[in-house]
C-alpha cells in the first residue's frame, strides 16, 4: 500500500510540472526536486522518464473521463452539457502548457498513442452521443453529420496547440480554444439551441464577474 502511495505522488507531481512547464524541459531530476525524492527513488517505480509521462498521460485523462461523464450526467440537456464543457475546457486551457500535445507528438510516442486512442475512442463518442441528444431535442440541426462534425471537433482542439497557426506571443491558447468552441456550437445550433447556450454563457460570465468582484 506504501509503495502504491508513493508511485501515485510521483505521477501527482509529474503531471503538475508537465502542464505547467511542458514535458520536454523537464527532466528526471526536476520531477525528483520538486518532490524532494531520490533520483533513486524515481527508478524503483518507473523505469524511465517514457514511463512517467505515458503513466501520468492516462492517469489524467482517466480522471478527465470521470469529470466529463459527470457533467453529462448533471446535465438536463445537450446545451447545458455542452456549455458546463465550455467551462471546463477555458479551465483546463488556463493551466496547460501550449507545448504539452507537441511534445509528447514529437518526443514521447507512447505518451501520444495513448492520447490519440482516447481522442478517437472515449472523447469522439462523447461528441456523437451530445450531438444525437441534442438533435432529438431540438437544439441541434437535423441534418448534420455526427460522425463528420465530431471528428472536425476533435481536430480543431488539436489544431488550437499549433504554435504556427497560432504564435503564443499574439494569441492565447484559451482564447483560441473559445473561440472554436463557439464557432462550433453556433455551426451545430438551431436558433433554440443557440439562444439556449447564450442565456447559459450571460449567467456563467455574471457568475465569473460577482466572483472576481
Amino acid at each position: 500500500m506504501e509503495e502504491l502511495s508513493i508511485r501515485d505522488k510521483i505521477l501527482k507531481g509529474a503531471e503538475v510540472l508537465f502542464t505547467k512547464y511542458g514535458v520536454r524541459s523537464i527532466s528526471m531530476d526536476d520531477i525528483a526536486r520538486h518532490l524532494s525524492v531520490s533520483k533513486k527513488t524515481l527508478y524503483q517505480h518507473f523505469s524511465d522518464k517514457e514511463d512517467i509521462v505515458t503513466l501520468a498521460c492516462k492517469a489524467h485523462l482517466d480522471r478527465e473521463t470521470i469529470e466529463f461523464d459527470n457533467i453529462h450526467f448533471r446535465s438536463r440537456n445537450a446545451i447545458e452539457e455542452l456549455a458546463a464543457l465550455s467551462l471546463k475546457l477555458k479551465h483546463n486551457m488556463e493551466e496547460l502548457n501550449p507545448s504539452l500535445l507537441f511534445d509528447l507528438k514529437k518526443y514521447h510516442p507512447k505518451a501520444w498513442a495513448v492520447w490519440v486512442n482516447h481522442k478517437n475512442r472515449i472523447i469522439r463518442q462523447s461528441v456523437i452521443r451530445n450531438i444525437k441528444q441534442g438533435i432529438e431535442e431540438g437544439y441541434y440541426r437535423p441534418e448534420i453529420n455526427a460522425d463528420i462534425i465530431s471528428t472536425m471537433r476533435l481536430e480543431l482542439v488539436q489544431l488550437a496547440f499549433d504554435e504556427e497557426l497560432f504564435p503564443r506571443e499574439k494569441f492565447k491558447l484559451p482564447e483560441v480554444q473559445m473561440e472554436i468552441f463557439d464557432h462550433f456550437v453556433h455551426g451545430i445550433a438551431t436558433e433554440k439551441g443557440r439562444k439556449l447556450y447564450l442565456k447559459h454563457k450571460e449567467k456563467v460570465n455574471k457568475h465569473q464577474t460577482t466572483t472576481i468582484l
